[in-house]
């Protein structure tokens, strides 16, 4: 009899753990608020964990060390931008959303903020905002999903569709069983096991290339482009690269956390925790792809399926370097990355369309019991339609993130950030905001200009609230006096 192969048996265990807490959620989840939000209750770690945890994909351990390995230094940019990016939402958003979600009538999603933070009757900000929603989250989750297949199919030598399912079921079951808790939870498990792989695996590069001298040594004579931090590059690459950071104070996935703390009070404690793990994770990342040059330098054959799609750059080092049992749990820490982020983008896809559909157009007297299974239900329809869009082999899943983050980043941040801090804003303004934010990511995307579609759609979409805002009438006085309470609530809580 056949020994049963060690990975086969992490990643068993490490998928059956992840099931067994979406299971253990189940019983805390008695009604929407619950399944979409976890009614509230977050404390700073789960908070930041889940937040990190979500926003950091298949693409850190996939897609960011393969640009890297690809490109060299000149990739880093990136990774500053969004450092920046991350450090400026959790200071400057997260807390004035948590207090002005709950005074917005205890709003469960950011559709649901929009229309009481600007009074709107019509319901259009409500129906815009969550097509926006299922249209790039459809998108976004599609990455997950092609990251999951990735694995599945190297790791395991299956066909890519077979991947495809593999990848996306356990994330699936325990998103439809456990809801908000059960992805926040798993959500830490998972960041923790990331942020262990990409602290280890880097520092037995280095070691096996001979110390960073050698391996800096190695890199150079691959090509010396690869130590230049300005290789191939430009004003605008380097522009395009840090507007990455533009996209945090959109996305919906993220922000969900931030509505869902405890309180304005634990967000501080939670931005520290969430800023020291995310900077240890992305100099992980990127270690790996720069050191993975000096590795395959050494050991060229090791790397032929890496030069082919090196977007595997992870993954080969880890079979590499490491004893089955070890490289089991490192690639665990691919399929945490992934299951973290498609489940968080499928349950706000299914809050979107029973929060914001089903309850708010068609059934406005459903019941929670009602509404909790309608929202089990959408998960497995976005599910399938994610899947779906992923059924391209040739799907790369760092071209289909920059989309979604760039389409997200652009119709909803600016409408985030102003509506928060400034009280002359209108439901006009938000709403035309979103809309030429969105289609400037559509249309911008067509004209290869080489700048990155987020840089002139938040430009756009900030510009169009401004000057529609000033044109429309002024708010309401509920609305100022809403305005105005929220500020002086945050001047409470510190």
């Amino acid at each position: 009899m056949a020994a049963i192969s060690p990975l086969y048996i992490t990643f068993s265990v490490y998928i059956l753990l992840m099931v067994g807490i979406g299971f253990a959620a189940w019983r805390y989840t008695r009604n929407l608020g619950d399944y979409i939000l976890g009614g509230r209750r977050l404390g700073s770690y789960v908070t930041a964990m889940s937040a990190g945890a979500s926003d950091m994909s298949g693409w850190l351990l996939l897609g960011l060390p393969g640009a890297m390995y690809a490109g060299g230094l000149s990739e880093a940019w990136i990774a500053i931008g969004l450092v920046l990016g991350a450090w400026a939402n959790w200071r400057y958003v997260a807390a004035p959303l948590r207090v002005y979600t709950e005074y917005s009538q205890n709003a469960l999603t950011l559709p649901d903020y929009f229309t009481h933070r600007f009074e709107d009757r019509s319901r259009m900000l409500r129906v815009f905002s969550a097509l926006v929603i299922l249209v790039f989250f459809a998108i976004y989750a599609a990455s997950g999903i092609v990251a999951g297949a990735r694995l599945f199919e190297s790791v395991f030598e299956v066909p890519y569709g077979t991947a495809i399912w593999l990848g996306a079921a356990a994330t699936i079951l325990y998103t439809v069983v456990g809801g908000f808790l059960a992805v926040s939870w798993t959500d830490t498990v998972q960041a923790t096991l990331m942020i262990f792989a990409l602290i280890l695996t880097p520092i037995v590069v280095i070691v096996a290339t001979g110390g960073p001298g050698a391996a800096t040594a190695l890199i150079d004579a691959a090509g010396p482009a690869y130590l230049d931090p300005l290789k191939g590059t430009s004003a605008i690459g380097i522009i395009s690269l840090m507007a990455w950071g533009l996209g945090y104070v959109g996305q919906p996935h993220i922000l969900a956390r931030f509505m869902a703390a405890e309180s304005a009070q634990r967000i501080p404690a939670a931005r520290r925790i969430g800023m020291a793990w995310m900077v240890l994770c992305l100099i992980g990342a990127l270690a790996v792809g720069f050191f993975g040059i000096a590795y395959f330098q050494m050991h060229p054959d090791a790397g032929a399926a890496v030069q082919q799609n090196p977007e595997r750059v992870f993954i080969a080092l880890a079979q590499a370097l490491f004893n089955p049992w070890i490289a089991g749990v490192l690639l665990s820490a691919i399929l945490a990355a992934i299951m973290s982020t498609l489940s968080c983008q499928l349950l706000v896809c299914s809050s979107a369309l029973t929060e914001d559909f089903y309850k708010g157009m068609l059934r406005k007297q459903a019941g929670q019991a009602e509404l909790v299974w309608v929202g089990r239900l959408t998960v497995v329809l976005v599910s399938a339609l994610a899947i779906a869009l992923a059924n391209n082999p040739d799907s790369r899943v760092l071209g289909l993130v920059s989309y979604a983050w760039a389409g997200f980043g652009s119709a909803f941040g600016p409408v985030v950030v102003l509506s928060l801090y400034w009280p002359r804003m209108t439901r006009n303004g938000a709403l035309a905001g979103m809309v030429v934010g969105a289609l400037t990511v559509i249309g911008w995307k067509q004209l290869d200009t080489g700048l990155y579609e987020m840089v002139p759609g938040v430009l756009f979409a900030a510009l169009t609230i401004v000057a529609v805002s000033l044109a429309d009438r002024v708010p309401s006085a509920p609305m100022r006096n809403a305005f105005d309470k929220v500020r002086a609530a945050l001047g409470r809580a510190g």
